[in-house]
């Protein structure tokens, strides 16, 4: 990961200048991939695999299908997983990928895409600005613009709008469970949106290690005594120099009757859904239904490896059928 500053420094006339705010690099960071992190953690886990990447039969996949343009000629892209045969309205789930904030891409979520898609579900693979290109909270408002592609083009692809999840994980969790928690909040569909007739709201959210706080105690995000975190880069700023901003983007601050059926699949690292307890009491207040599936020897990445991937695969569908029940898969 790229450790170099890239400053921009505001002055005031008469003042001191103001915080210094690190600026995106312009240089992509490939710093985080499923096969470094599988290289990695047999070092822990010798018994691990990756999971089969191998296409079902079932399932056809059209690619880099651009749903936002930004200043005319930055195209993001999302892949559409389904299933070959024609089938009724289905739902669809959207999938952000991890990496915090600043690495990774759509192709890290293909595998589970295609099991999902193979289960019955149109399974939708995007992109979006991380840290080295445009600072929070462009990535929000990347998320919630194919929330809207999907609903202004779900008649062309059989899906229905009104059964719609959001799947993420580890900064793509963060991200899934925020724009859950922000339904309706208008401020974070960002200036002039495409689409804009359509809502972001999500009927439901997969939050699969992703951080409910950034400020809460059992946050470890933001230590930059090593090296500059990845909540740093996203931000700007660091926790010290402008926490306002780290809890505003923090799913917690907007947790409300809003937020829609959650499910939560976690690791055995606690820091990684720091805040879910206090996350999962809103939800309990106003009646919205929420689980837990922990695997509690796994590690952070355990989405992509076997023993793991297969009981990850069923806790996403039985989620699925519990809060959209027509059609079971």
């Amino acid at each position: 990961m790229l450790r170099k500053r890239f400053w921009t420094i505001a002055l005031v006339a008469g003042s001191l200048p103001a915080l210094a705010q690190i600026q995106p690099s312009g240089v992509p960071d490939t710093s985080f991939t499923v096969a470094g992190s599988y290289q990695k953690e047999l070092k822990y886990h010798p018994s691990i695999t990756l999971a089969d990447s191998t296409m079902p039969a079932s399932v056809t996949v059209l690619r880099n299908v651009p749903y936002r343009t930004i200043n005319k000629d930055r195209k993001l892209l999302l892949d559409i997983y389904r299933k070959r045969e024609k089938q009724a309205k289905a739902p669809a789930i959207l999938m952000i990928h991890g990496g915090g904030w600043r690495s990774g891409d759509r192709t890290h979520n293909a595998t589970l895409a295609r099991r999902l898609a193979d289960k019955g579900f149109i399974a939708i693979t995007a992109d979006y600005r991380l840290s080295t290109e445009a600072l929070y909270p462009a990535a929000v408002y990347d998320v919630k613009a194919a929330v809207r592609w999907i609903k202004a083009n779900a008649a062309q692809y059989g899906i229905d709008p009104a059964r719609i999840a959001i799947l993420g994980f580890s900064a793509g969790g963060e991200l899934a469970a925020f724009t859950g928690a922000t339904n309706g909040n208008k401020k974070y569909d960002g200036p002039d949106p495409e689409n804009a007739k359509y809502p972001s709201t999500v009927q439901a959210v997969i939050d699969i290690d992703g951080t409910l706080s950034f400020v809460h105690p059992e946050s470890g995000e933001g230590n930059d005594s090593k090296s500059i975190s990845a909540g740093t880069y996203w931000f700007g700023y660091s926790k010290a120099e402008r926490r306002e901003i780290w809890e505003e983007a923090s799913p917690l601050a907007h947790v409300g009757s809003s937020t829609p059926p959650t499910i939560f699949i976690n690791s055995s690292v606690d820091r990684m859904h720091a805040g879910r307890t206090d996350f999962i009491k809103v939800l309990d207040g106003h009646g919205t239904y929420n689980t837990i599936k922990s695997f509690p020897d796994a590690p952070h990445t355990f989405m992509f490896f076997n023993p793991w991937f297969e009981p990850t695969l069923v806790a996403i569908k039985d989620f699925m059928n519990k809060v959209f029940p027509s059609g079971k898969r």
